[in-house]
C-alpha cells in the first residue's frame, strides 16, 4: 500500500466520478451554469467540448445531479465503445420505466416516445446527457439528431447534453453540430482552482491541507496544465514520492521528479511534455533521481 506518514482516512486523491470527489472549480462551474441557462429556456441541445483529462466525464454526472434536482428527469449514457443497434436499448434501461412499460411489445423507440409523452404530460423536462457523444455508433448519432430535431410535441420538453472533444468532434456530422444552442468549452483549471482541489480532497481524507507547498501547487498546475485527471494522478504520486522520502510535504521539486519519470507513459501528458510547453523554465534541471518513485510502495 502506499505509505501514509499523514495518517489520511481514506485515499484523497481516488479516480472516481462519486459527487464527493467532484471539484467545481471555475471551469466546471461556469459549464453548469450555462447548462442551467439552457434547461430554463426550454432549449433542446447543447455540446460541451474540452480535452482529453480535462474532466468531461465527471462534469457530466454532476450536470444529471444538477438539472434534476431543478426537476428534470435527467439520465447519464457514455456512448464510447458501445456497439452499433445497441445505443437505445441502454438508453432504455437508464430511464425509470415500470415493468408494464419495458416488457410491452413495442419497438424500443416508441417506448422511449411513450417515455418522453409521459414526462411532457406531467410537465417533467428530460435531460439525456451523452457522454463521448463524438465517440457515437453512427446509428446513435442519427436517433439523437432525429430526437433533438423533431418538431413533434412531446420532444419539446427534451435537452440533450452531448460531451466531446475538440479534436474529434468534428466526428459528429454537421447536420448535428448545427443544432446546438450552444457550444460549451470546459477549460482546465488555473493554479487557484487546482488548489482548492488538493485542499478538499486531502481535507476530507482527514488530512493537513498545507502538505503541498504553495510551489509545489504552481508546478503540478504548470507540468499538468491544469487539467484534472493528471492533477489527481501526479498529486497522488507526488505524495507517495514525498513519503517514500521521508519528506514532511510535497514541494516543487518532487513534483518536477514524479512528472519526469511518468509523463512519457503518460498520453495524456503528451502536450504538456512538448518541448514549447517548456520554454521559459528554468534550465540546467538536473536529471531526476528515480529513488523516491521505486519506493513508492510498500507491503503492509
Amino acid at each position: 500500500m502506499v505509505r501514509n506518514p499523514w495518517n489520511f482516512t481514506a485515499a484523497p486523491f481516488e479516480a472516481t466520478l462519486t459527487p464527493v470527489a467532484f471539484c467545481c472549480g471555475q471551469p466546471q462551474d461556469e459549464v453548469l451554469a450555462r447548462l442551467e441557462w439552457l434547461f430554463e429556456e426550454r432549449q433542446r441541445f447543447a455540446l460541451v467540448i474540452g480535452a482529453a483529462g480535462v474532466g468531461k466525464s465527471h462534469l457530466a454526472t454532476m450536470a444529471v445531479r444538477r438539472l434534476g434536482a431543478l426537476g428534470a428527469e435527467a439520465v447519464l449514457v457514455s456512448l464510447r465503445g458501445v456497439p452499433p443497434g445497441e445505443w437505445l436499448e441502454l438508453l432504455l434501461e437508464r430511464l425509470p420505466l415500470d415493468h408494464a412499460s419495458r416488457v410491452e411489445p413495442t419497438t424500443a423507440w416508441q417506448k422511449l416516445e411513450n417515455r418522453l409523452r409521459e414526462n411532457r404530460l406531467l410537465e417533467r423536462p428530460t435531460v439525456v446527457v451523452v457522454d463521448d457523444l463524438d465517440q457515437a455508433p453512427a446509428d446513435a448519432v442519427a436517433g439523437l439528431s432525429r430526437l433533438i430535431g423533431s418538431a413533434e410535441p412531446r420532444f419539446a420538453w427534451t435537452l440533450v447534453v452531448g460531451t466531446a472533444t475538440g479534436a474529434t468532434v468534428g466526428n459528429l456530422p454537421d447536420s448535428l453540430r448545427n443544432q446546438a444552442a450552444m457550444r460549451i468549452p470546459l477549460e482546465p483549471w488555473s493554479e487557484a482552482d487546482v488548489g482548492r482541489f488538493l485542499t478538499e480532497a486531502i481535507t476530507r481524507a482527514g488530512g493537513d491541507p498545507t502538505i503541498f507547498s504553495p510551489a509545489a501547487v504552481a508546478t503540478l498546475t504548470r507540468f499538468a496544465e491544469g487539467l484534472p485527471r493528471l492533477v489527481s494522478r501526479l498529486a497522488h504520486l507526488a505524495l507517495a514520492a514525498a513519503a517514500g522520502d521521508g519528506l514532511a510535504g510535497v514541494d516543487a521539486s518532487t513534483v518536477e521528479r514524479v512528472w519526469r519519470e511518468l509523463a512519457p507513459a503518460d498520453p495524456v501528458a503528451v502536450a504538456a511534455a512538448s518541448p514549447t510547453f517548456h520554454q521559459g523554465s528554468a534550465s540546467g534541471i538536473s536529471r531526476p533521481r528515480v529513488r523516491a518513485v521505486r519506493r513508492l510502495f510498500q507491503d503492509g
